[in-house]
């Protein structure tokens, strides 16, 4: 079962689909809010929510507005929900910041594994000097660079000063990344490399993510040492100090 502290916000104008989720995460312990539009989700928040459940298609309402509303004031996990053929809105979520994606239709049992594995990676950190043990501690299934640790199991980033929090887009392209370092990667060869991820990029959102990455391992996301711009080749990852 669930910690019963853990509380979800679930946000749809769909009544079907939020007494399902309404009765599949309770099932599981958890404490349950609902909203379908951007006043309920506020009301919500006050209270303390640890995920968002995300309905794109919400009617008369931009789902992807709530989103930019949410991440503007609150760290706060999103999980969004769209039709398997709302690319762009797939596209625009990512560049927001989204945690997770659900396609419609959707099993329970899918969108209960994406939360909890979503809760886990932001789930909070331990006290830092056992997270300063972690770091010196070799980690399985893990590479460590320039006094980062990028765990694949855990899905997450420890850095100098503790935890970085990650998009799940972001930690598949930083995970892609380090598994290729000091080799040129061109976007067609991230997206096929990507084939097969929940996310699908493009060009676009490629660099978007490369962007937001720069800003949480640079020292100076304007000039960066380790994700660098080839000119007209690609990226590549070029860290000092590597170990997997």
């Amino acid at each position: 079962m669930a910690d019963p502290q853990r509380h979800i916000l679930i946000v749809d104008d769909d009544d079907q689909i939020r007494r399902m989720l309404r009765r599949c995460f309770e099932d599981e312990g958890y404490r349950v809010s609902e909203a379908t539009a951007q006043a309920g989700v506020d009301a919500a928040l006050a209270t303390g929510v640890d995920l968002m459940t995300l309905d794109l298609n919400l009617d008369g309402t931009d789902g992807l507005s709530i989103a930019r509303a949410v991440r503007q004031n609150w760290d706060l996990p999103i999980i969004m929900i769209t039709g398997k053929g709302d690319m762009i809105d797939r596209i625009v979520g990512l560049e927001i910041g989204a945690d997770d994606y659900i396609a419609k239709p959707f099993h329970l049992r899918e969108v209960l594994a994406r939360v909890r594995s979503v809760l886990r990676r932001t789930a909070p950190q331990a006290a830092p000097a056992a997270a300063a043990s972690a770091v010196a501690r070799r980690l399985d299934n893990s590479i460590q660079f320039d006094g980062f640790t990028l765990d694949l199991d855990r899905r997450s980033l420890l850095g100098p000063d503790g935890d970085i929090r990650l998009t799940s887009g972001e930690f598949d392209l930083l995970a892609l990344f380090a598994r290729h370092p000091h080799r040129v990667l061109s976007r067609d060869r991230i997206m096929d490399l990507l084939k097969g991820h929940d996310w699908a990029p493009n060009d676009r959102s490629i660099d978007n993510q490369i962007a937001r990455l720069r800003k949480l391992i640079e020292t100076d996301a304007r000039e960066p040492r380790l994700l660098k711009t080839v000119r007209g080749a690609g990226y590549s990852f070029t860290p000092l100090d590597l170990e997997a």
